[in-house]
């Protein structure tokens, strides 16, 4: 018996295997969730299905976020087909790769709106469209990051869409909240993905995540899962509004240090 037997999940966001929603789907897959996914766009769609048919998943649909009009056609498809939603997990986020680098001053005008439309305002899009669906209340989780709340280097846009998006959990889930439907955002430490290899300078921020934090590791996919499967079961049904750091410890360091930094600073 799973911890997610009988419970119907939509996860938007996957995007190949190495996605964190990948991560978080397989998890709630193996406690028993019956799965429904939904991808952005066509180029996406030959590394979805495989994924899909690996679980077993039969609803598969692509969606545009900030299009009401095909986020509308896909909740009543789950409606008709499924007639409940007990999770609904928000993985979607882009920004224009030149409003990502460069110096934060020169943010377009439209790049910041299309951030913060794709991976905030479709955050407030889905749970309205969830909240009809969740008549035995819910679990509603979407991924953030720590640059929502100190700066990291050219995360720029990006950065200013995760806290809206982390504000956002908390004025739903005071709204939701009478209904038993919790929202919560994870906030990962960086791991590999598609998504990931947009930001400059990520991959020197992996390597110095895994240095400095205090467990001395990076996070994986299969540890956003299992915090997702928590979220997503009976035993966090107290739990709302939160943004609920993975990242191995390193959000609680006030000034970050490698191994090399201490014993220079031990001499």
């Amino acid at each position: 018996m799973g911890l997610m037997d009988g419970k119907v999940a939509l996860i938007f966001g996957v995007a190949n295997k190495n996605s964190i929603a990948w991560g978080i789907t397989k998890k709630l897959h193996d406690e028993g969730a019956t799965i429904l996914l939904s991808y952005a766009g066509e180029i996406l769609e030959k590394r979805v299905f495989p994924l899909a048919e690996e679980i077993g998943c039969t609803f598969v649909e692509q969606s545009d976020v900030t299009d009401d009009a095909q986020l509308d056609q896909l909740f009543e498809k789950v409606k008709e087909k499924y007639g409940r939603i007990d999770t609904l997990v928000h993985c979607v986020a882009f920004a224009n790769r030149e409003d990502l680098g460069g110096r934060f001053v020169d943010v377009s005008r439209e790049g910041f709106k299309m951030a913060m439309d794709i991976s905030a305002y479709s955050l407030i899009a889905m749970a309205k469209r969830a909240e009809p669906l969740m008549t035995e209340g819910g679990s509603i989780m979407s991924l953030t990051y720590y640059a929502s709340e100190k700066v990291m280097p050219k995360y720029h846009v990006m950065a200013i869409a995760k806290a809206a998006l982390e504000t956002i959990t908390m004025y739903l889930a005071n709204d939701l909240g009478p209904k038993g439907i919790r929202v919560n955002a994870i906030s990962a430490g960086p791991i590999k993905t598609l998504a990931a290899a947009g930001v400059p300078g990520f991959r020197l921020m992996l390597k110095y995540s895994e240095k400095a934090s205090p467990l001395r590791k990076l996070v994986t996919q299969e540890d956003v899962g299992d915090l997702a499967l928590f979220l997503s079961s009976d035993m966090s049904t107290s739990i709302t509004g939160e943004v609920i750091h993975i990242d191995a410890g390193y959000n609680i360091l006030g000034m970050t240090l490698t191994d090399e930094d201490r014993e220079a600073i031990n001499d």
